[in-house]
């Protein structure tokens, strides 16, 4: 395995990553700043008005991507390892 080869793995990982971590990150984004903005509006500084909404909805973006998650690391994780003896043999 050579050095192109190598980062081209690791970059096919990190895409996949942020591929996987975008719907939670984004859904949590969106509901904080929903908070924000309803707590700025109404004074209320309660902490746990922040992180319970976050958790919730965090729970159901999972509930609902998880499967395509699951799916999507298993088919890259099944064809790295499928690769490995082609990776092996090239120097």
């Amino acid at each position: 395995m050579n050095q192109d080869t190598a980062v081209s793995i690791a970059t096919d990982a990190m895409q996949l990553a942020f591929k996987i971590g975008a719907p939670l990150l984004i859904a949590g984004l969106v509901v904080g700043l929903i908070v924000s903005v309803f707590q700025a509006v109404t004074q209320i500084q309660e902490q746990s008005l922040q992180f319970i909404p976050k958790l919730v909805v965090t729970a159901i973006i999972l509930l609902v991507a998880g499967p395509w998650m699951l799916s999507s690391v298993v088919t890259w994780a099944s064809e790295l390892y499928g690769s490995i003896p082609t990776l092996v043999g090239t120097r």
